[in-house]
């Protein structure tokens, strides 16, 4: 079994707040971290239609006689869930829930709207860099292409099998069962279409004038995506300048092995000479960034920049209103201090504000010189965040 980050946060909240609450994508591991970490727990799937039925019939009784711990998995299958635990909770506050959803469509404003101040949010993501036993010794292409989900690294599964079958589950039922999508196929281009431009800024009214629709379907689609953790939006970063800043958000898969799939890129050598391998490498390094903050219990607040000028820095991190650190991403094996070019225009705007910078690139040289940082992705600098 693979050792998940998040284990320490999930515990150390279990003791704060009677129901913890844990979202994120199918099949990023949320079942197996809980059943690890709360072993003696009773653990009902409300994806059973038997324990989904028996749940219905009675809630109240079976919240009360399994209240010194139980995990419900699924719980989007059952709206009405939340207000019973809530009723539970209020009559014993050493009663302990763990609650897990693969479906973000309504999860959340059930959990804001029946459990505010009972229940504490956190989201499993798939497996970081730092979760993957031997990571040095496997390439790039390698990782881009298998992605992160457990079960490409936990068993002895061809990523296309697993991506196929996760897409066939994630497009033919979820969407389907839980928001009705009409336009199926439409969906479908839309999807593919959207791996084509990872890493781009979202244009909502490019992808309708392409497919034939309203920017309405599209930015619903788009939400759609969102919330169901096949992509996330970066937005932009423009505080106190003038409107010659780009406003628009980009737009990344959270698991590149999904996006791969979704190219019809099956091998390394495919990948190899891919001409989207930059765009797929600068989404493996932000959604890694983005997991290296979820696995900690933390909200990332992180941004692009780019100018009409064409001045960009790919990631900014901010820390707090003050204190901001630039990254440029790039794919190259070789470093060149050209690569510098944008965190520098970044940290003449922004002067004092910007606190480091750092390139983080496919090669192995390294440099810790202060606003001149280098080094392979591999070794982000996760003590910085």
């Amino acid at each position: 079994m693979i050792d998940r980050l998040l284990k320490n946060e999930l515990l150390r909240l279990s003791g704060v707040f009677p129901v913890i609450t844990l979202t994120g994508p199918r099949q990023s591991g949320k079942t197996t971290l809980c059943k690890s970490a709360f072993p003696d727990y009773h653990y009902i799937s409300l994806e059973n239609i038997d324990s989904r039925e028996a749940m219905e019939a009675d809630t109240l009784s079976i919240l009360r006689h399994y209240g010194n711990g139980l995990i419900i998995d699924e719980v989007q299958h059952l709206p009405n869930l939340f207000s019973y635990i809530q009723i539970a909770v209020d009559e014993d506050r050493n009663r302990h829930f763990i609650l897990t959803g693969s479906s973000n469509f309504s999860l959340l404003e059930s959990v804001s709207q029946s459990l505010a101040g009972r229940t504490a949010v956190l989201t499993l993501l798939p497996l970081s860099l730092e979760e993957i036993k031997n990571i040095q010794e496997i390439s790039t292409d390698t990782l881009m292409l298998r992605g992160c989900y457990p079960a490409v690294w936990a068993q002895n599964i061809r990523p296309t099998d697993v991506y196929a079958a996760y897409h066939a589950t994630y497009v033919e039922r979820d969407l389907r069962q839980l928001i009705n999508i009409r336009n199926i196929s439409g969906f479908r281009q839309f999807l593919r279409l959207s791996a084509g431009r990872c890493s781009c800024m979202f244009v909502p009214s490019d992808f309708a004038n392409e497919l034939g629709v309203d920017m309405k379907t599209i930015q619903h689609w788009n939400s759609i995506l969102e919330t169901s953790y096949i992509t996330f939006l970066l937005p932009p970063y423009f505080h106190n300048i003038g409107k010659r800043i780009t406003k628009t958000p980009k737009r990344y898969f959270y698991d590149t092995g999904f996006l791969c799939y979704l190219l019809g890129i099956e091998k390394e050598d495919q990948l190899e000479t891919h001409p989207l391998r930059g765009a797929i490498f600068e989404n493996y390094v932000v959604s890694e960034m983005v997991k290296q903050h979820a696995h900690r219990g933390m909200i990332p607040h992180l941004f692009y920049y780019r100018d009409k000028s064409q001045n960009e820095v790919d990631l900014i991190l901010e820390q707090s209103f003050d204190q901001l650190q630039a990254y440029e991403i790039k794919s190259s094996h070789a470093f060149h201090p050209a690569f510098f070019k944008g965190t520098n225009y970044f940290q003449q705007l922004y002067k004092e504000k910007v606190v480091s910078s750092c390139v983080l690139y496919d090669g192995d040289e390294i440099s810790d010189i202060p606003f001149k940082e280098y080094c392979n992705f591999r070794h982000v600098p996760y003590f910085k965040l």
